[in-house]
């Protein structure tokens, strides 16, 4: 099986929200789920002051779907929703 590239992104319950706490846990989380030590993160304007945590980190395809990932960053304080918004096959 390959490894693919997946990117989360997690949208806080509100502006007052540290990012870099919230990317933290979120790691820790991703690490439990498939072991992964390849992380990239990404704090994106949305609107009105509101920003989101997007994070890039590579698994192995096999592990299947990320939905219980998703669910147990859900659980993290202060975070409104997670979603995957891209998932690419890594090349090399």
């Amino acid at each position: 099986m390959a490894n693919v590239v997946v990117t989360l992104r997690i949208m806080p319950s509100n502006p007052s929200i540290d990012l870099s706490k919230i990317g933290v846990e979120a790691k820790k989380e991703i690490v439990k789920f498939c072991s992964s030590q390849e992380f990239k993160t990404s704090i994106v304007p949305i609107a009105f002051g509101l920003k989101a945590l997007d994070i890039f980190f590579v698994m192995d395809e096999s592990k299947g779907s990320t939905e219980e990932l998703e669910k147990r960053i859900g659980h993290i304080h202060g975070i409104e929703s997670v979603e995957v918004t891209d998932v690419r096959r890594a090349v090399g």
